[in-house]
Protein backbone atom coordinates (compact mmCIF):
# COMPACT_ATOMS: atom_id res chain seq x y z
CA UNK A 1 0.00 0.00 0.00
CA UNK A 2 1.39 3.55 -1.29
CA UNK A 3 1.23 5.45 2.07
CA UNK A 4 1.44 9.86 1.79
CA UNK A 5 3.00 10.71 4.81
CA UNK A 6 1.64 14.38 6.30
CA UNK A 7 4.84 16.75 6.79
CA UNK A 8 3.86 17.82 9.82
CA UNK A 9 3.42 14.57 11.32
CA UNK A 10 6.88 13.21 9.85
CA UNK A 11 8.70 15.80 11.68
CA UNK A 12 6.69 14.28 14.57
CA UNK A 13 7.57 11.22 14.33
CA UNK A 14 11.11 11.42 12.86
CA UNK A 15 12.22 12.02 16.65
CA UNK A 16 14.23 9.39 18.28
CA UNK A 17 12.13 8.96 21.45
CA UNK A 18 9.08 8.10 19.02
CA UNK A 19 10.60 5.88 16.75
CA UNK A 20 12.42 3.30 19.76
CA UNK A 21 8.55 3.11 20.83
CA UNK A 22 7.93 1.63 17.61
CA UNK A 23 8.29 -1.77 15.56
CA UNK A 24 10.39 -2.15 12.67
CA UNK A 25 11.21 -4.85 10.37
CA UNK A 26 14.66 -5.50 9.39
CA UNK A 27 14.99 -2.67 6.58
CA UNK A 28 13.94 -0.30 8.77
CA UNK A 29 10.48 0.49 8.35
CA UNK A 30 7.64 0.94 10.58
CA UNK A 31 4.99 -1.73 10.31
CA UNK A 32 2.05 -2.01 11.99
CA UNK A 33 -1.96 -1.95 11.32
CA UNK A 34 -2.84 1.34 9.72
CA UNK A 35 -5.14 3.94 11.79
CA UNK A 36 -8.73 4.27 10.91
CA UNK A 37 -9.55 7.44 11.63
CA UNK A 38 -12.44 9.35 12.86
CA UNK A 39 -13.59 11.55 15.51
CA UNK A 40 -16.85 13.31 17.01
CA UNK A 41 -17.71 17.02 17.53
CA UNK A 42 -19.90 18.62 20.05
CA UNK A 43 -20.91 22.34 19.16
CA UNK A 44 -21.81 24.73 22.62
CA UNK A 45 -24.24 27.17 21.33
CA UNK A 46 -25.10 28.04 24.65
CA UNK A 47 -22.93 31.07 24.82
CA UNK A 48 -21.04 33.20 22.28
CA UNK A 49 -18.14 32.94 20.78
CA UNK A 50 -19.13 28.98 19.97
CA UNK A 51 -16.85 26.80 21.15
CA UNK A 52 -16.56 23.27 19.86
CA UNK A 53 -15.01 20.07 21.49
CA UNK A 54 -13.42 17.80 19.24
CA UNK A 55 -12.62 14.04 20.73
CA UNK A 56 -10.12 11.86 18.90
CA UNK A 57 -12.32 8.30 17.93
CA UNK A 58 -9.74 7.06 15.54
CA UNK A 59 -7.61 3.23 16.34
CA UNK A 60 -4.29 2.30 16.12
CA UNK A 61 -2.67 5.84 16.31
CA UNK A 62 -0.59 7.14 19.29
CA UNK A 63 -0.44 11.21 17.46
CA UNK A 64 -3.08 13.41 16.19
CA UNK A 65 -2.99 16.57 14.28
CA UNK A 66 -6.11 18.50 14.51
CA UNK A 67 -6.92 21.14 11.12
CA UNK A 68 -10.06 23.27 12.52
CA UNK A 69 -10.84 24.88 9.35
CA UNK A 70 -9.90 28.22 9.95
CA UNK A 71 -5.85 28.37 9.65
CA UNK A 72 -5.19 26.96 13.23
CA UNK A 73 -3.91 23.69 14.59
CA UNK A 74 -3.51 21.40 17.75
CA UNK A 75 -3.04 18.23 19.11
CA UNK A 76 -4.79 16.15 21.66
CA UNK A 77 -8.16 14.55 22.64
CA UNK A 78 -10.68 15.88 23.56
CA UNK A 79 -9.39 18.96 22.13
CA UNK A 80 -11.90 22.54 22.63
CA UNK A 81 -11.69 24.72 19.62
CA UNK A 82 -13.24 28.35 20.01
CA UNK A 83 -14.73 29.75 16.62
CA UNK A 84 -15.03 33.63 17.00
CA UNK A 85 -17.06 34.09 13.35
CA UNK A 86 -19.97 32.04 12.16
CA UNK A 87 -19.84 29.96 9.31
CA UNK A 88 -19.15 26.09 7.76
CA UNK A 89 -16.01 25.04 9.16
CA UNK A 90 -14.04 22.05 6.79
CA UNK A 91 -12.17 19.93 9.70
CA UNK A 92 -9.91 17.25 9.56
CA UNK A 93 -7.68 14.95 11.86
CA UNK A 94 -4.28 13.63 10.67
CA UNK A 95 -3.52 10.21 12.76
CA UNK A 96 -0.49 8.48 12.58
CA UNK A 97 0.83 5.17 14.48
CA UNK A 98 2.97 2.43 14.04
CA UNK A 99 1.69 1.25 10.52
CA UNK A 100 1.86 4.85 8.94
CA UNK A 101 -0.19 8.04 8.44
CA UNK A 102 -3.99 8.09 7.93
CA UNK A 103 -6.12 11.50 7.84
CA UNK A 104 -10.18 11.51 7.80
CA UNK A 105 -12.23 13.31 4.78
CA UNK A 106 -12.30 16.92 5.66
CA UNK A 107 -15.83 17.03 7.85
CA UNK A 108 -18.14 20.05 7.80
CA UNK A 109 -18.93 21.30 11.38
CA UNK A 110 -21.54 24.23 11.27
CA UNK A 111 -21.09 27.18 13.94
CA UNK A 112 -24.33 29.43 14.13
CA UNK A 113 -24.52 33.13 14.41
CA UNK A 114 -25.57 34.97 17.12
CA UNK A 115 -26.94 37.70 15.18
CA UNK A 116 -30.45 35.77 15.34
CA UNK A 117 -30.80 37.26 19.07
CA UNK A 118 -32.10 40.79 19.41
CA UNK A 119 -29.72 41.88 22.14
CA UNK A 120 -26.68 40.87 20.06
CA UNK A 121 -27.65 42.04 17.05
CA UNK A 122 -28.17 46.36 18.60
CA UNK A 123 -25.18 45.48 20.72
CA UNK A 124 -22.60 44.70 17.66
CA UNK A 125 -25.08 46.01 14.63
CA UNK A 126 -25.11 42.61 12.81
CA UNK A 127 -25.78 43.07 9.21
CA UNK A 128 -27.64 39.95 8.31
CA UNK A 129 -25.75 37.19 10.08
CA UNK A 130 -22.90 38.70 9.81
CA UNK A 131 -21.07 40.21 13.46
CA UNK A 132 -19.84 43.48 13.09
CA UNK A 133 -19.40 46.36 15.66
CA UNK A 134 -20.79 48.93 17.20
CA UNK A 135 -19.91 52.04 19.71
CA UNK A 136 -22.20 52.93 22.39
CA UNK A 137 -22.13 56.29 24.95
CA UNK A 138 -24.11 57.29 28.10
CA UNK A 139 -27.13 58.33 27.47
CA UNK A 140 -27.82 62.16 28.37
CA UNK A 141 -31.65 61.47 29.10
CA UNK A 142 -32.89 61.15 32.23
CA UNK A 143 -32.39 58.22 33.53
CA UNK A 144 -29.08 57.21 32.52
CA UNK A 145 -28.04 56.06 35.51
CA UNK A 146 -29.84 54.17 38.24
CA UNK A 147 -29.63 52.23 41.13
CA UNK A 148 -32.09 49.91 42.42
CA UNK A 149 -32.67 47.67 45.31
CA UNK A 150 -32.95 43.79 45.18
CA UNK A 151 -36.57 43.50 44.03
CA UNK A 152 -35.86 46.59 41.25
CA UNK A 153 -37.21 49.79 42.60
CA UNK A 154 -35.08 52.68 41.42
CA UNK A 155 -33.92 54.17 44.59
CA UNK A 156 -31.81 56.96 42.77
CA UNK A 157 -31.78 58.32 38.72
CA UNK A 158 -29.56 60.48 37.05
CA UNK A 159 -31.00 63.85 35.76
CA UNK A 160 -31.31 65.05 32.21
CA UNK A 161 -27.73 66.27 30.83
CA UNK A 162 -26.19 66.17 34.33
CA UNK A 163 -23.45 63.65 33.78
CA UNK A 164 -19.75 64.95 34.26
CA UNK A 165 -17.81 65.57 30.99
CA UNK A 166 -15.42 63.28 31.72
CA UNK A 167 -17.67 60.25 31.90
CA UNK A 168 -20.31 61.89 29.15
CA UNK A 169 -17.69 61.58 27.12
CA UNK A 170 -17.13 57.84 27.51
CA UNK A 171 -17.49 55.19 24.73
CA UNK A 172 -18.35 51.48 25.08
CA UNK A 173 -17.40 49.31 21.56
CA UNK A 174 -18.50 45.97 20.95
CA UNK A 175 -17.36 43.82 18.19
CA UNK A 176 -18.97 40.59 17.31
CA UNK A 177 -16.23 39.00 14.58
CA UNK A 178 -13.61 38.96 17.40
CA UNK A 179 -15.83 39.09 20.34
CA UNK A 180 -13.73 42.08 21.56
CA UNK A 181 -14.84 44.89 24.12
CA UNK A 182 -13.11 48.08 24.31
CA UNK A 183 -13.56 50.84 26.99
CA UNK A 184 -12.47 54.06 25.73
CA UNK A 185 -12.23 56.75 28.89
CA UNK A 186 -11.45 60.42 26.66
CA UNK A 187 -11.07 62.21 29.75
CA UNK A 188 -10.84 59.75 32.80
CA UNK A 189 -12.90 60.93 36.14
CA UNK A 190 -9.93 59.59 38.31
CA UNK A 191 -9.48 55.69 38.79
CA UNK A 192 -10.83 54.96 34.84
CA UNK A 193 -8.64 53.96 32.40
CA UNK A 194 -9.37 53.04 28.58
CA UNK A 195 -8.61 49.30 27.97
CA UNK A 196 -9.70 45.81 25.72
CA UNK A 197 -11.01 42.58 26.72
CA UNK A 198 -13.10 39.56 25.76
CA UNK A 199 -16.33 39.56 26.47
CA UNK A 200 -19.23 36.43 26.22
CA UNK A 201 -22.64 36.87 24.38
CA UNK A 202 -25.39 34.84 26.24
CA UNK A 203 -28.61 34.35 24.72
CA UNK A 204 -31.72 34.56 26.99
CA UNK A 205 -35.50 33.16 26.56
CA UNK A 206 -36.71 36.93 25.59
CA UNK A 207 -34.03 36.79 23.00
CA UNK A 208 -32.01 39.82 24.87
CA UNK A 209 -29.19 37.62 26.78
CA UNK A 210 -26.03 39.00 29.11
CA UNK A 211 -23.15 40.15 28.32
CA UNK A 212 -19.93 38.89 30.69
CA UNK A 213 -16.69 40.66 30.44
CA UNK A 214 -13.65 38.82 30.62
CA UNK A 215 -11.22 41.89 32.27
CA UNK A 216 -11.40 41.51 36.33
CA UNK A 217 -11.59 45.46 36.64
CA UNK A 218 -13.90 46.07 33.50
CA UNK A 219 -17.42 48.15 33.40
CA UNK A 220 -20.09 49.66 31.07
CA UNK A 221 -21.44 52.86 31.84
CA UNK A 222 -20.89 52.95 35.28
CA UNK A 223 -17.44 52.39 37.16
CA UNK A 224 -18.74 49.74 39.60
CA UNK A 225 -18.11 46.22 40.44
CA UNK A 226 -20.82 43.49 38.79
CA UNK A 227 -21.22 40.24 39.91
CA UNK A 228 -19.14 38.22 37.85
CA UNK A 229 -18.98 41.08 35.69
CA UNK A 230 -22.19 39.88 34.08
CA UNK A 231 -25.25 42.53 32.59
CA UNK A 232 -28.13 41.50 31.65
CA UNK A 233 -29.87 43.37 28.55
CA UNK A 234 -33.19 44.72 29.50
CA UNK A 235 -33.86 46.61 26.26
CA UNK A 236 -32.16 46.33 22.66
CA UNK A 237 -32.52 47.91 19.87
CA UNK A 238 -30.36 50.37 16.74
CA UNK A 239 -30.82 52.99 18.87
CA UNK A 240 -30.72 52.38 22.86
CA UNK A 241 -29.06 49.66 25.25
CA UNK A 242 -30.62 49.09 28.70
CA UNK A 243 -28.22 47.32 30.76
CA UNK A 244 -28.64 45.67 34.52
CA UNK A 245 -25.89 44.38 36.63
CA UNK A 246 -26.17 43.53 40.20
CA UNK A 247 -23.45 44.48 42.97
CA UNK A 248 -22.18 42.77 45.84
CA UNK A 249 -24.94 43.42 48.18
CA UNK A 250 -27.65 42.65 45.84
CA UNK A 251 -28.59 46.10 44.66
CA UNK A 252 -28.60 46.56 41.06
CA UNK A 253 -27.40 49.15 38.63
CA UNK A 254 -28.38 50.04 35.52
CA UNK A 255 -27.10 52.16 32.46
CA UNK A 256 -29.06 53.62 29.23
CA UNK A 257 -26.67 53.65 26.29
CA UNK A 258 -26.90 55.51 22.61
CA UNK A 259 -25.01 54.98 19.53
CA UNK A 260 -22.12 57.15 20.08
CA UNK A 261 -21.76 59.75 17.35
CA UNK A 262 -19.23 62.38 17.48
CA UNK A 263 -21.35 65.33 16.21
CA UNK A 264 -24.17 64.89 17.96
CA UNK A 265 -21.36 64.73 21.33
CA UNK A 266 -19.92 68.19 20.29
CA UNK A 267 -23.26 69.41 19.96
CA UNK A 268 -23.74 68.27 23.84
CA UNK A 269 -20.95 70.03 25.01
CA UNK A 270 -21.56 73.25 23.15
CA UNK A 271 -24.77 73.41 24.23
CA UNK A 272 -24.82 71.86 27.34
CA UNK A 273 -27.57 69.99 26.29
CA UNK A 274 -30.22 73.42 26.98
CA UNK A 275 -27.86 76.07 26.41
CA UNK A 276 -24.21 77.26 27.34
CA UNK A 277 -21.95 79.97 27.22
CA UNK A 278 -18.88 80.84 25.80
CA UNK A 279 -15.89 83.63 26.16
CA UNK A 280 -13.21 84.33 24.51
CA UNK A 281 -10.30 82.92 26.53
CA UNK A 282 -8.19 85.58 27.57
CA UNK A 283 -6.27 83.40 30.28
CA UNK A 284 -4.05 82.21 27.40
CA UNK A 285 -1.38 83.15 24.84
CA UNK A 286 -3.04 83.39 21.21
CA UNK A 287 -6.48 83.71 21.94
CA UNK A 288 -7.15 84.32 18.26
CA UNK A 289 -4.46 83.52 15.39
CA UNK A 290 -5.02 84.64 11.51
CA UNK A 291 -3.47 82.65 8.90
CA UNK A 292 -4.63 79.58 6.06
CA UNK A 293 -5.84 76.23 6.50
CA UNK A 294 -2.34 74.81 6.44
CA UNK A 295 -0.25 77.78 8.16
CA UNK A 296 -3.35 78.84 10.47
CA UNK A 297 -0.53 81.84 12.09
CA UNK A 298 0.94 82.51 8.57
CA UNK A 299 -0.74 86.01 9.43
CA UNK A 300 -1.18 86.70 13.30
CA UNK A 301 0.22 84.46 15.42
CA UNK A 302 -1.55 85.65 18.28
CA UNK A 303 -1.02 88.19 21.87
CA UNK A 304 0.22 87.65 24.87
CA UNK A 305 -2.24 86.22 27.68
CA UNK A 306 -4.53 88.94 28.69
CA UNK A 307 -4.16 91.39 25.94
CA UNK A 308 -7.67 91.41 24.53
CA UNK A 309 -9.13 94.48 25.13
CA UNK A 310 -11.92 94.81 27.71
CA UNK A 311 -14.76 95.18 25.26
CA UNK A 312 -13.59 92.30 23.60
CA UNK A 313 -12.65 89.98 26.53
CA UNK A 314 -16.04 90.32 28.32
CA UNK A 315 -18.05 89.18 25.26
CA UNK A 316 -20.47 86.31 25.69
CA UNK A 317 -21.69 83.69 23.28
CA UNK A 318 -24.26 81.58 23.53
CA UNK A 319 -25.46 78.64 22.15
CA UNK A 320 -29.19 76.76 22.65
CA UNK A 321 -29.82 72.93 21.61
CA UNK A 322 -32.50 74.62 19.30
CA UNK A 323 -29.66 76.07 17.23
CA UNK A 324 -30.47 79.37 18.33
CA UNK A 325 -26.98 81.60 19.13
CA UNK A 326 -26.92 84.76 21.08
CA UNK A 327 -24.38 87.48 21.17
CA UNK A 328 -24.14 89.93 24.42
CA UNK A 329 -21.65 92.45 23.78
CA UNK A 330 -22.07 93.85 27.15
CA UNK A 331 -21.52 97.67 26.55
CA UNK A 332 -19.14 97.60 23.33
CA UNK A 333 -17.94 95.06 20.95
CA UNK A 334 -14.28 95.30 19.34
CA UNK A 335 -14.40 96.16 15.49
CA UNK A 336 -11.35 94.90 13.86
CA UNK A 337 -9.55 97.54 12.38
CA UNK A 338 -8.64 97.68 8.13
CA UNK A 339 -6.17 98.41 5.99
CA UNK A 340 -3.87 98.64 8.54
CA UNK A 341 -5.78 101.03 10.91
CA UNK A 342 -5.88 99.32 14.79
CA UNK A 343 -9.59 97.76 16.06
CA UNK A 344 -11.68 99.95 18.18
CA UNK A 345 -13.89 99.49 20.58
CA UNK A 346 -17.87 100.74 18.72
CA UNK A 347 -21.17 100.40 19.86
CA UNK A 348 -22.25 97.06 20.91
CA UNK A 349 -23.48 95.01 17.89
CA UNK A 350 -25.56 92.42 20.23
CA UNK A 351 -27.92 90.36 18.59
CA UNK A 352 -28.99 86.17 17.54
CA UNK A 353 -29.13 84.28 14.53
CA UNK A 354 -30.13 80.65 14.06
CA UNK A 355 -27.28 78.26 12.96
CA UNK A 356 -27.02 75.17 10.99
CA UNK A 357 -25.46 72.08 13.20
CA UNK A 358 -23.54 69.14 11.48
CA UNK A 359 -20.28 67.50 10.40
CA UNK A 360 -17.20 69.60 9.59
CA UNK A 361 -16.56 70.28 5.84
CA UNK A 362 -13.22 69.64 6.34
CA UNK A 363 -10.63 69.34 9.64
CA UNK A 364 -12.53 69.84 12.75
CA UNK A 365 -15.13 67.66 15.03
CA UNK A 366 -18.14 69.47 13.75
CA UNK A 367 -19.50 73.12 12.40
CA UNK A 368 -21.72 75.36 12.48
CA UNK A 369 -22.88 78.07 9.67
CA UNK A 370 -24.99 81.19 11.20
CA UNK A 371 -27.97 81.97 8.73
CA UNK A 372 -27.82 86.01 9.81
CA UNK A 373 -25.31 87.93 7.63
CA UNK A 374 -22.91 90.13 9.92
CA UNK A 375 -23.08 87.40 12.86
CA UNK A 376 -19.75 86.65 14.48
CA UNK A 377 -18.04 84.74 17.05
CA UNK A 378 -14.76 86.46 18.70
CA UNK A 379 -13.74 89.09 16.08
CA UNK A 380 -15.90 91.26 13.42
CA UNK A 381 -13.78 90.21 9.86
CA UNK A 382 -14.37 86.99 10.51
CA UNK A 383 -13.85 85.12 6.65
CA UNK A 384 -17.38 84.27 6.36
CA UNK A 385 -20.27 82.52 8.33
CA UNK A 386 -19.32 79.22 8.98
CA UNK A 387 -17.35 78.08 12.02
CA UNK A 388 -15.41 74.41 12.79
CA UNK A 389 -14.78 73.04 16.12
CA UNK A 390 -11.15 71.69 16.06
CA UNK A 391 -11.92 70.78 19.87
CA UNK A 392 -14.14 70.85 22.54
CA UNK A 393 -14.67 69.68 26.67
CA UNK A 394 -17.03 71.01 28.84
CA UNK A 395 -14.56 73.59 29.65
CA UNK A 396 -12.46 74.80 26.58
CA UNK A 397 -13.11 74.80 22.43
CA UNK A 398 -10.99 75.77 19.99
CA UNK A 399 -12.86 77.16 16.56
CA UNK A 400 -11.86 77.77 13.00
CA UNK A 401 -13.58 80.67 11.73
CA UNK A 402 -13.70 80.25 7.31
CA UNK A 403 -13.47 77.38 5.30
CA UNK A 404 -9.85 78.12 4.43
CA UNK A 405 -10.90 76.23 0.60
CA UNK A 406 -8.55 77.52 -2.37
CA UNK A 407 -6.32 79.17 0.21
CA UNK A 408 -8.70 81.08 2.06
CA UNK A 409 -8.02 82.92 5.81
CA UNK A 410 -8.88 81.05 8.62
CA UNK A 411 -9.12 82.12 12.24
CA UNK A 412 -8.46 80.35 14.99
CA UNK A 413 -10.81 81.45 18.39
CA UNK A 414 -9.81 79.63 21.74
CA UNK A 415 -12.91 80.06 23.97
CA UNK A 416 -13.64 78.80 27.44
CA UNK A 417 -17.00 77.98 29.25
CA UNK A 418 -18.59 80.73 31.31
Amino acid sequence: MKITWNKAVWAVLASPLLFSACDKNDDGQLEGPLPTTSFTSTVNATQFPVTVTFTNTSENGFVNQWEFGDGTTSTGSPVTHTYNTPGTYKVRLNVSGRGGYAATPQTDVVVPTACGNTGFSALVACNGSAPSARIWTLSNAAGAIKRLDASNNVTSSSAANSLASCQADDQFSFSGSSFTYTYTANNSCGTEASGSSSFVYKPGSNGLGQIVLGGTSTFIGENVAVANRTYDIIEASNTLLRLRGTLANGTKTEVTLVPFDAVTRVRQLLTGGTQKTWMLDNSVEKTITVGTEAKPTEYYGGGAAGALPACQADDEFTFSATNEFAYNAKAETFVAGANGAPGSCQAARTGTSAYAFGPADGAGLAQLVFAKAGTFIGITDAPDLSYRILSITDKNMVIRAGSGKNGGTVFDIKLIAK
